[in-house]
C-alpha cells in the first residue's frame, strides 16, 4: 500500500469524518461514524460509544489561521455533550496547548473540565513539550510516573498512550526509543492475542509522509509487537487532518484538529497553520468517537466503530 496518499485520495479521507472521532467497536474491526450522523441517527453506531479523540486543541494560538482555538474547543465540547450515549473516555492525542505555558495549560484544563465525559486521558504533543516537558508532566504525568507513556484497561479493551515527541526536531520523524520500546514488550507479554488493543500518540506511527516528518522513525519496532493481536487501533493527531490506513489487523487513524486544519501531504512548502474563508474553517476542524460491539454472528467477538464528525 502507498504510505504517501494522492491529493485526491486525502481529499476523500478529509470528506469522510469531523470534529473529533467517536469510536465504537463492531465486528472486531475500530470503523469511523460522523458524529453529525450520530447526533441525528443515534441507531447509526454499530454498540456503545466507547471513547472519544480530541486532538491539537493548540490552545495559545491566536494567528489568521483561526484567531478563536478556545471556542472552536468549545463548540466541540458542546457537540459531545449533547450526544444521547456520551462515551466514558476522553484521549487527547496531544498538541493541548501551543507554547506549553501555563496559562495555556490552566486555559485548556478549564475548558475540557466541562465534557461530559468520565476520564480524560491525554499524551503530549511536540507543542506541549517546549520547556522539555516539565508544566505538561506537572499537569499530566502522574498516570505516566511522569515518562509520558503508560496503559489502562476499560470496557474489555488495553489502552496504551506514547510519547513520540521529546526528541523533536522540526521536520523529523517522531521517537519512541529504546527504554519505551522494552515497556512496551514489557506491558504487552501474557495478554491474549484476542484482546483489543487501542494506541495512542501525537506524531502519526505510520509513516504518512516522511519529507514533512509525519511518522515515527522506530515505530516498526512497536509494531512488531502488536501484530500478534487480533484487533488493534492506532490512533495520533499532529497533521491536523484523517487519514486512515488498515495494514492486516492494525488500524491507523489520524485526527483532525479543533484549532485549524493543515495542507495536504506534499501541497505547498511544508505543514503549518492553513487559512481557509471562515465559513469552510468549523467543517475543517473535528473530533473521533469509538464504540465496541459483538460480532453479529459471535456475540464472543468484539469489534470497534470509529465516527469523525466536524463542528459544523
Amino acid at each position: 500500500m502507498n504510505d504517501q496518499p494522492s491529493r485526491r485520495g486525502a481529499l476523500k479521507c478529509l470528506a469522510f469524518g469531523g470534529a473529533g472521532t467517536l469510536f465504537a467497536l463492531s465486528g472486531g474491526i475500530v470503523t469511523p461514524v460522523s458524529l453529525a450522523a450520530a447526533a441525528a441517527r443515534p441507531g447509526a453506531i454499530a454498540g456503545k460509544p466507547l471513547f472519544l479523540q480530541i486532538s491539537d486543541t493548540h490552545i495559545g494560538f491566536n494567528k489568521e489561521a483561526n484567531p478563536d482555538v478556545a471556542g472552536t474547543l468549545k463548540q466541540t465540547i458542546d457537540l459531545v455533550n449533547a450526544m444521547k450515549d456520551k462515551p466514558a473516555l476522553t484521549l487527547h492525542t496531544g498538541d493541548i496547548t501551543h507554547l506549553s505555558k501555563p496559562e495555556e495549560f490552566d486555559t485548556a484544563a478549564q475548558l475540557l473540565s466541562g465534557l461530559k465525559v468520565t476520564e480524560l486521558h491525554t499524551t503530549p504533543g511536540e507543542h506541549d513539550v517546549t520547556d522539555a516537558g516539565g508544566v505538561y508532566m506537572q499537569r499530566f504525568g502522574k498516570p505516566s510516573a511522569n515518562r509520558g507513556y503508560y496503559s489502562f484497561d476499560s470496557s474489555g479493551v488495553h489502552f496504551i498512550a506514547l510519547i513520540n515527541v521529546l526528541n523533536f526536531k522540526p521536520g523529523g520523524l517522531g521517537a519512541l526509543g529504546d527504554e519505551q520500546i522494552a515497556w512496551l514488550a514489557d506491558d504487552l507479554k501474557g495478554r491474549p492475542a484476542s484482546q483489543p488493543i487501542v494506541v495512542f500518540a501525537h506524531m502519526p506511527l505510520w509513516t504518512v509522509y516522511e519529507p514533512w516528518g509525519w511518522g515515527t522513525g522506530d515505530a516498526d519496532r512497536a509494531f512488531a509487537l502488536l501484530r500478534r493481536f487480533g484487533s488493534v487501533t492506532v490512533l495520533n493527531g499532529h497533521i491536523h487532518q484523517i487519514v486512515r490506513k488498515v495494514e492486516g489487523n492494525i488500524t491507523f487513524h489520524t485526527a483532525r484538529s479543533t484549532a485549524y486544519p493543515q495542507p495536504l501531504a506534499g501541497e505547498g512548502p511544508g505543514p503549518g497553520p492553513l487559512k481557509v474563508d471562515a465559513a469552510l474553517l468549523p467543517k475543517m476542524l473535528g473530533i473521533t468517537t469509538v464504540g465496541f460491539a459483538p460480532h453479529p454472528a459471535d456475540p464472543a467477538q468484539a469489534g470497534a466503530t470509529l465516527t469523525d464528525t466536524t463542528i459544523a
